[in-house]
């Protein structure tokens, strides 16, 4: 007999730093919304950073969530024992065609979006000019023998067409439609991590079934490179529910340089749990 499968969210946040206000709100989130679902709650550690993340800060992130009075379904995922999965995946994409190698660097980029009249753009800002999109097949191979430094971007003009419509659920806003075209070549892997968020958050939530993605409304575009990928790779679509993002007093977003407002520093001022879950949202 099969184990049964319960519906799932999770909180995934990355070991880069202590977590502050809006991650608290996320984590609380999720788990609110595990329990109205009848599911399980998973925490996974989105290490795949190696150069920010720090062991300290992930044993932090688990003190904060213990704190806050938070369980979590065992074992926790962490994405840096599982570059060799993500690996594969990215090779069945390379495989179909659906991928090319960027030889590109940061400045190269910005120095042709610079020069462009009508840049390409999205949502987050210009996309990719597809500078490396159109190299003959021979030397782009032979630059990636000879060890180039380079990154393997999704050729979305391929996979759009793969695909044909697409659209998600979002439980406040309804069913979107996905615009491919809007996202651009995002970058899948580089030569020396096998993965980029975008393709290891994709696999992570279909292979731990995750029925239900929760994560703040910043991250609702990227929503539409997932459904592709999902639908590529043969995962089932989850249903979405991007939430509100928490502002300071002058409508910042909270971030990991706000040090005074990070979980651990509130806790050390005296500041009860149930004080920081009403903070976040969430009163008891």
């Amino acid at each position: 007999m099969q184990p049964e499968i319960r519906p799932a969210t999770r909180f995934a946040p990355s070991p880069s730093g202590r977590l502050h206000l809006g991650h608290a709100h996320s984590a609380l989130f999720a788990a609110r919304e595990a329990a109205a679902i009848g599911g399980v709650f998973l925490l996974r550690i989105e290490d795949i950073d190696t150069g920010r993340c720090r062991p300290e800060f992930e044993d932090g992130i688990l003190e904060d969530l213990a704190w806050l009075g938070l369980d979590w379904a065992q074992p926790v995922l962490r994405q840096s024992d599982r570059f060799p999965l993500y690996d594969k995946f990215l090779h069945v994409l390379e495989e179909g065609g659906l991928t090319y190698p960027c030889f590109c660097t940061r400045k190269e980029i910005q120095a042709e979006i610079d020069a462009a009249p009508r840049a390409p753009h999205g949502p987050d800002g210009p996309l990719y000019p597809g500078i490396c999109k159109h190299l003959d097949p021979v030397e782009a191979r032979d630059r990636v023998a000879a060890g180039e430094a380079h990154a393997i971007r999704i050729h979305m003009d391929r996979a759009a067409r793969m695909t044909g419509p697409l659209s998600f659920i979002d439980t406040d806003r309804g069913r979107i439609a996905v615009h491919p075209e809007s996202c651009g070549d995002v970058v899948l892997g580089r030569k020396d991590v096998p993965t980029s968020y975008h393709l290891a958050v994709t696999v992570d939530d279909a292979l731990q079934h995750v029925s239900r993605v929760t994560r703040g409304e910043d991250l609702l575009h990227a929503t539409h490179v997932h459904r592709v990928l999902q639908t590529l790779l043969g995962f089932p679509e989850p249903e979405y529910r991007h939430h509100g993002l928490l502002t300071d007093e002058q409508g910042r977003r909270f971030a990991k340089r706000d040090r005074s407002l990070t979980l651990e520093a509130m806790r050390q001022s005296g500041l009860s749990a149930a004080e920081v879950r009403a903070r976040a949202g969430f009163p008891d």
